[in-house]
């Protein structure tokens, strides 16, 4: 396996020649799991633990390796050794569950994210805009699949309608099952190119992986009688599929819980930000200003009132957790003040 074949691009090279990495060599991290990194690089797979001093320096949870990062490695016996994380060139985040304000990398380095929605009681499109808003704040590009089409009465209206709401994403109806439309996701299989797939339980990630790798790779469970989709994929991996594309597997998720800024709002509801310029105000909140444009494409019926109110929420959503982000740095600035103010009335006692 070359480093190309597993993604290794001019942009990880140029990353990689400003380190002084002697006789360490770069990898893939594959697969996370507890305490130990599945990797690969030229001379094959092996499992990695963290050196001591990346163990101290790595902070916060968002610094940790995750699937598709590529890490400074060095051979050490039956378990390799990752010296350092390569800065990432695009990520998926989401909030961590709970309270709790922190980011979950759940892939890095990746060029397209699979959307993958079931053309039947899964379907919703404001689902659909949570996703694009955290895709487009990591740097990727957005391909929505629309699965399950052999179930549906009406794929062409509902496609039409996730394309109207998705600008500058492609929209795919297809059965993983059936092996119907998979032709339609070619162009985005490239070798070396990496794609994360994510989507909520039971939407037929594990089949549409099974077709795309031409033989059963994951487990296929059956929806649970209550409708609800049931987890086959149980932790995050990276799979070389025979396109030569390589896939990150995702759990199935049941919340999505937003990790992004305005401008990844403004990505996924790019009417909405087109409108905004012709508004009388520059700050306009698009709720009870005079002349505004938003509004009044709502009151002519060219904005969705289920979108615009989808719109407004997710900014309410991401203003929210701007201030507690802000919160948090400021509670960890004085924590930092307080121990800097110690150590100090300390050394003049000495002195």
């Amino acid at each position: 396996m070359t480093l190309s074949k597993l993604g290794w691009n001019s942009v990880h090279q140029k990353a990689w020649n400003q380190l002084d990495h002697g006789s360490h060599f770069p990898a893939r991290v594959i697969e996370v799991q507890k305490n130990t990194w599945r990797v690969a690089s030229q001379s094959g797979e092996f499992l990695a633990r963290l050196s001591g001093r990346l163990w101290h320096r790595l902070v916060n949870s968002q610094d940790w390796p995750t699937v598709g990062d590529w890490v400074e490695a060095e051979a050490a016996g039956m378990l390799g050794v990752i010296v350092a994380v390569l800065p990432r060139r695009s990520k998926l985040s989401r909030k961590v569950a709970g309270r709790r304000t922190e980011e979950q990398i759940v892939a890095a380095n990746i060029d397209t994210v699979f959307v993958v929605t079931a053309l039947d009681g899964d379907f919703s499109p404001r689902r659909l805009e949570r996703y694009l808003t955290v895709i487009w704040e990591g740097g990727a590009q957005p391909v929505i699949i629309l699965n399950k089409a052999d179930l549906c009465a009406d794929v062409e209206g509902l496609q039409m309608e996730v394309e109207v709401a998705s600008p500058g994403v492609s929209v795919y109806a297809i059965s993983a099952r059936d092996a119907v439309g998979l032709d339609q996701l070619q162009p985005h299989l490239g070798a070396g190119s990496t794609i994360a797939l994510v989507g909520s339980s039971g939407v037929g990630k594990s089949t549409l992986i099974n077709q795309l790798c031409g033989f059963d790779r994951q487990a296929v469970r059956a929806i649970a009688d209550d409708g609800r989709g049931r987890h086959t994929t149980t932790s995050r991996s990276l799979i070389v599929l025979p396109s030569g594309a390589l896939l990150i597997d995702t759990p199935g998720m049941r919340e999505l819980q937003l990790w992004a800024t305005e401008e990844g709002l403004n990505s996924t509801f790019e009417d909405i930000d087109q409108l905004a310029r012709h508004c009388r105000f520059r700050d306009c909140r698009h709720i009870d200003e005079p002349d505004c444009a938003v509004l009044g494409a709502l009151s002519d019926g060219t904005m969705p009132q289920d979108r615009y109110d989808s719109f407004l929420k997710l900014r309410k959503e991401l203003a929210f957790l701007d201030r507690k982000q802000n919160a948090r740095a400021e509670l960890e600035n004085k924590r930092k003040w307080k121990i800097a103010t110690k150590r100090h009335k300390s050394l003049k006692r000495e002195s």
